[in-house]
């Protein structure tokens, strides 16, 4: 998906008009036309702005292949957690990665479980 898809995707299940987004990152709705049709690539100060009012990783605006992740974490509790990650031998990490799995899958099972009620 090129970054003008992803601005035109983003922007659309942001619900937001083309002039809607040019008001949030002080641009032009024209702009806004010209970056989604690939016309045009945003500047850097731009890209940022776009990726703020999104709350997604720059990475994920300019690389094809990148993961769709917010570029603002809430939990810094959490945060802070994750960064120790660099100092674990890689059998902690793959450990601590099944526990996230098995989590995960549990509250899956409990959301589906709901639902059937």
């Amino acid at each position: 998906m090129t970054l003008g898809e992803k601005i035109k995707l983003l922007r659309k299940e942001s619900g937001w008009s083309q002039d809607e987004l040019a008001r949030k990152i002080n641009a032009d709705g024209r702009q806004i036309s010209r970056y989604e049709n690939g016309k045009f690539l945003p500047s850097a100060d731009a890209i940022v702005k776009l990726a703020e009012v999104f709350n997604v990783s720059i990475d994920y605006l300019l690389l094809d292949d990148a993961p769709r992740k917010p570029l603002h974490f809430n939990d810094e509790a959490l945060m802070k957690k994750l960064q120790e990650l660099d100092t674990m031998t890689e059998e902690d990490r793959n450990s601590l990665i099944h526990i996230i799995d098995a989590i995960a899958a549990k509250n899956r099972i409990k959301t589906l479980a709901e639902n059937v009620r």
